[in-house]
């Protein structure tokens, strides 16, 4: 049904599952697009009480956007790629069904903005999580700059962001990126058992709750600006000298 994700329901615990792992679990406009399709199957299937997403194999949950298709990208079609990335994850973010990010392995980027955009976060003990974008001369497009800043606060997202930095699931937990970390070979189970806890309460509880926690802290006219500030970010020749270093496999030289 899907070529980039994977679905299975284990009495209503719907998994999903980025399905591209020869590239990492990255994004591109298919895994959008089918991620988006999901998330309304998600939505209207009554048999179908909570979500898990992860990526495949043991190496990444997502390690990013596939950097490939950036390349014949201009400002305004940059613009539309960051809107329709941000509408796809505010449909997991707005689900009435919760939503658990099973981190396995690299969340990188658009990756580490999918994981973020689920209601919370669990990782393997070899997650890794960073938005290193200001390495291509971008700046994150999905959602990343307001919610990264949400979870861990102005300093740490500044930090993170700004410097392109990597850190390690321990240190994910302890600035409240993540909420549990186990091993790789418990992560399924351990984020199944919660959802199962979660499951056993009032449905309808469990989707205002959902509401009302995303309406606390929750400012669209944020990731507006981040829309334009990264289409304008797309069409610098930061962007073109990065993109290049990344597909080169060098440092890129920025001026």
């Amino acid at each position: 049904m899907y070529q980039t994700i994977k679905t299975e329901n284990q009495n209503g615990i719907f998994i999903i599952t980025i399905n591209r792992p020869e590239k990492l679990n990255a994004l591109n406009k298919t895994v959008f697009s089918e991620l988006d399709q999901v998330m309304d199957t998600v939505e209207n299937d009554a048999g179908i009480k909570g979500v898990i997403i992860t990526g495949e194999g043991a190496k990444a949950f997502v390690a990013g956007a596939d950097i490939s298709e950036f390349l014949e990208i201009n400002e305004k079609d940059a613009a539309t790629l960051a809107y329709t990335g941000q509408q796809v994850f505010f449909k997991i973010e707005n689900c009435s069904k919760v939503v658990i990010a099973a981190v396995n392995g690299f969340a990188l980027g658009g990756g580490c903005e999918l994981a973020m955009a689920c209601h919370f976060r669990l990782a393997a003990d070899n997650a890794k999580f960073g938005q290193p974008e200001v390495n291509l001369g971008l700046i994150p497009g999905y959602g990343g700059t307001q919610r990264l800043t949400m979870l861990v606060g102005k300093g740490k997202a500044m930090e993170m962001i700004l410097s392109g930095s990597i850190i390690s699931a321990d240190d994910a937990l302890e600035w409240g990126l993540v909420n549990y970390v186990t091993s790789p070979a418990e992560l399924l189970g351990k984020t199944k058992e919660i959802l199962q806890n979660i499951l056993s309460k009032s449905p309808i509880a469990v989707q205002k709750a959902i509401a009302a926690i995303n309406a606390s802290d929750h400012n669209q006219e944020g990731f507006k600006t981040e829309v334009a500030l990264f289409a304008e970010a797309f069409n610098s020749t930061d962007k073109k000298e990065g993109v290049a270093a990344f597909l080169e496999k060098r440092k890129p030289v920025f001026n």
